[in-house]
């Protein structure tokens, strides 16, 4: 039974320091699924080849997160292992018991981490912590860009016969859609910071862009002959402008 407890404590600290760096991650300016991701990748040694882990490596303060998650990340690993082989090493009822309080350990723990009022309670007092006992510095871009009321920032993949591809932004005019680009990622990983109306994108590339989350995910996969989808949002852009103005 100790092993067993042993096992839902190493599983709730894992949850607990991925919270905390997803959090710190956030703290850098990361977007929350990004942080999040990331942190579960290097917590969990699983998945941390993507590109975007090449922009994390990059800034020495979220190299030092994703080092500490690491590290944590390992030793935790093999704790769990062995509690878990030591929490079922008897046979019979006992095994099955064990098995059933497990299951309804982790339950509880899945509940609680996708709990909002929990959140509300945990992210303050991790942020107030890491305040404290970090260097790190909060930088709210959401509440800069004002992300809410259907506004967000997304990264736009662009593949070979996306409308996006092999075009000049001048030409796609983005801005009349009410879609800014705020940076591109090459396919080489080079970073092109607040294009120019001549800069082009081309397949491979990744464009940072903000604007209403519905327009973002309809460019993301609009075709390059789709031309009506373009004219439709700049009329829907300029409605929305108007009312905002007629406010």
């Amino acid at each position: 039974m100790f092993a067993l407890i042993s096992l839902l404590v190493v599983i709730s600290l894992s949850m607990l320091v991925i919270r905390v760096g997803t959090l710190a991650l956030m703290m850098t300016g990361m977007s929350e699924d990004a942080a999040r991701f990331q942190s579960l990748s290097a917590f969990s040694g699983a998945g941390f080849t993507t590109g975007e882990a090449e922009m994390v490596v990059n800034v020495p303060e979220r190299r030092r997160i994703i080092s500490h998650l690491i590290e944590i990340g390992s030793a935790g690993v093999i704790t769990a292992i062995s509690s878990l082989i030591l929490s079922f090493s008897s046979a019979g009822d006992l095994a099955t018991q064990r098995l059933l309080i497990l299951v309804a350990g982790i339950v509880i723990l899945a509940f609680l981490s996708r709990s909002r009022w929990f959140n509300r309670i945990l992210t303050p007092t991790i942020q107030w912590a890491l305040r404290r006992t970090t260097s790190l510095e909060v930088r709210d871009y959401a509440g800069l860009l004002r992300l809410h009321d259907d506004y967000s920032v997304a990264e736009l993949e662009v593949n070979e016969n996306d409308w996006l591809a092999s075009a000049r932004l001048a030409d796609l005019n983005l801005s009349a859609e009410g879609v800014l680009v705020l940076g591109i990622l090459r396919r080489d990983g080079s970073y092109n910071g607040v294009p120019g109306p001549d800069t082009r994108l081309e397949p491979g590339d990744i464009v940072i862009a903000y604007g209403q989350t519905h327009r973002l995910r309809e460019l993301a996969s609009r075709p390059a002959t789709d031309v009506r989808a373009h004219e439709e949002a700049m009329v829907e852009h300029e409605l929305n402008v108007q009312q905002c103005e007629g406010r």
